[in-house]
């Protein structure tokens, strides 16, 4: 399913990799989960997905306990994970990191060591109430997703010829013509 974020992702990855990791926030329930996911499968050689709802007690103390020694908390990870790392092809994704702030505040850390790149997912309302008691990370760059548009509902229907055309007669103020106008609001009820 295409994403109009995907764009923004890969421009964060050919520009700033290494520098800093990357927010997606945006509503519950919007994709951020599958776009981060989609990106680590087709932009890296492996990536570990930490999903903080569900992460077990094991992962959480993992960051409590090796934030001093990444070498064994990335040996710990690839271990649990059974992923290979590959230095500068190896993405992690915190999802749902407001679960666990404690990994968010990490980033600065985690950036620093350069070996990885970090994704981190989050819901705006969980992420504001829960960033209280951590600093923000400097190293962390904002994308916000929101829901689907007219456009990306389109293409993920397999409609990619519609839109063009929408937006052709837009820029000329000229008619699609009645049938062409109920076949785009048929579909626009759907959204």
């Amino acid at each position: 399913m295409y994403r109009k974020l995907y764009r923004q992702l890969l421009q964060w990855k050919n520009e700033e990799q290494g520098k800093c990791a990357v927010m997606i926030n945006g509503a519950r329930r919007v994709g951020k989960s599958y776009i981060a996911e989609n990106f680590a499968k087709n932009e890296y050689e492996t990536y570990i997905l930490i999903d903080f709802f569900a992460a077990p007690n094991e992962i959480k103390e993992l960051f409590e306990n090796y934030l001093s020694d990444l070498d064994t908390l990335f040996m710990k990870l690839s271990a649990y994970y059974s992923v290979t790392l590959h230095e500068r092809n190896t993405v992690f994704i915190f999802d749902e990191v407001q679960f666990f702030p404690r990994a968010r505040a990490a980033i600065k850390y985690l950036v620093a060591d350069g070996r990885y790149d970090f994704i981190e997912t989050g819901s705006l309302l969980s992420i504001r109430k829960n960033t209280q008691d951590i600093l923000i990370p400097s190293e962390e760059r904002n994308l916000q997703l929101n829901p689907m548009d007219f456009e990306e509902f389109l293409l993920a229907i397999g409609n990619d010829t519609l839109f063009p055309l929408i937006r052709d007669c837009f820029e000329k103020k000229k008619t699609m013509g009645q049938a062409l106008h109920r076949k785009t609001m048929d579909y626009f009820a759907f959204t």
